[in-house]
């Protein structure tokens, strides 16, 4: 593949990040940096091109309206078949919570929809910006957001089913998946501003690499992490305590899918969320490509099969047919 190839494949995916970057902003997350640090250990990766299916919908809009801050949303609706609802998908990018941007969770949200599900994938503030638990403020009023309009707008002329919603994130959009999913009712994380009298609980969370606790005996978090969450460990023990989601998994956690790399770092808190997940007899499924670098999901060949397990695990929790 050669260079001016990869300047020209990735360029719109560079320009989306850009032309909103009116904010502090790390871009140094994106598919062709990926691919680039890959490549010579993965010879034969491939990066998946966003490309909208036949019968597939799109629209952006604003979900989110901080003084002049206008978070934004992409919407992809499967054509409509009549008396039907769609069960929906909040879609989290990674980059260690201060990078990365929607634009890495199109081609997933696209195939999710062409499957039959209203999928949203969503910008929210990242740690330059705002520390946490913005990015959870964010990422629940984009749920309320969904329910809120799923009537008003029907996504597009598409009734959304606000009693199946699931959250799935990537990394660090992993991470927060899991907090969002786990934190049902937690009053401090459910944020403020409109609609408060919609729910931002979710019935599915799919967690894609995204460590379940930051101060655990696997993690490896360090700077990063400490950047969003406001210190070190030492500093800021609270936040890393309640930004984790093996704080809150209890018998209300909703079912969970993991999909994980080889790397176990990214897999920090699971085998304990497990656990307690059994314990409750809570609906899991996990699955690991044991050769798969960090980012799979960005790159044949495992976006396919990241795909196929999300889709089979959403039908068989919303019981879709």
């Amino acid at each position: 593949m050669s260079k001016l190839y990869l300047f020209l494949f990735f360029l719109p995916l560079v320009s989306f990040a850009q032309q909103e970057a009116s904010f502090p902003r790390d871009t140094s997350y994106t598919v062709q940096s990926t691919y680039q640090k890959l490549i010579k250990d993965y010879p034969n990766i491939e990066a998946v091109k966003p490309a909208l299916p036949a019968g597939v919908t799109h629209q952006s809009k604003i979900y989110r309206t901080l003084g002049e801050r206008k978070l934004q949303a992409d919407i992809f609706y499967p054509q409509q078949k009549a008396n039907k609802k769609y069960p929906g998908v909040l879609l989290i990018h990674g980059g260690g919570w201060r990078a990365g941007d929607r634009s890495l969770m199109l081609p997933l949200a696209q195939q999710l929809a062409a499957q039959g599900f209203v999928t949203v994938a969503a910008e929210y503030r990242l740690s330059l910006e705002a520390q946490y638990p913005a990015a959870v403020l964010d990422l629940k009023q984009a749920i309320r957001w969904m329910r809120a309009h799923a009537v008003e707008f029907q996504l597009g002329g598409i009734p959304l089913d606000q009693d199946q919603i699931a959250v799935l994130g990537c990394s660090a959009g992993g991470q927060l998946a899991a907090l969002i999913g786990t934190t049902q009712g937690v009053d401090k994380l459910e944020g403020e501003g409109q609609y408060q009298q919609y729910s931002s609980d979710v019935q599915a969370i799919i967690d894609i690499d995204g460590i379940l606790a930051f101060h655990h005996p696997e993690s490896e978090e360090g700077n990063i992490a400490a950047q969003w969450l406001g210190g070190t460990y030492e500093e800021a023990a609270a936040n890393w305590t309640e930004a984790s989601a093996l704080t809150h998994v209890d018998k209300n956690t909703p079912p969970v899918l993991f999909i994980g790399s080889a790397f176990p770092r990214f897999h920090a808190g699971k085998n304990d969320m497990i656990k307690i997940l059994e314990k409750h007899g809570i609906y899991y499924e996990t699955h690991v490509f044991q050769e798969a670098p960090h980012s799979f999901w960005l790159f044949h060949p495992w976006f396919e099969p990241t795909l196929e397990y999300t889709v089979a695990y959403l039908r068989q929790v919303f019981s879709q047919q």
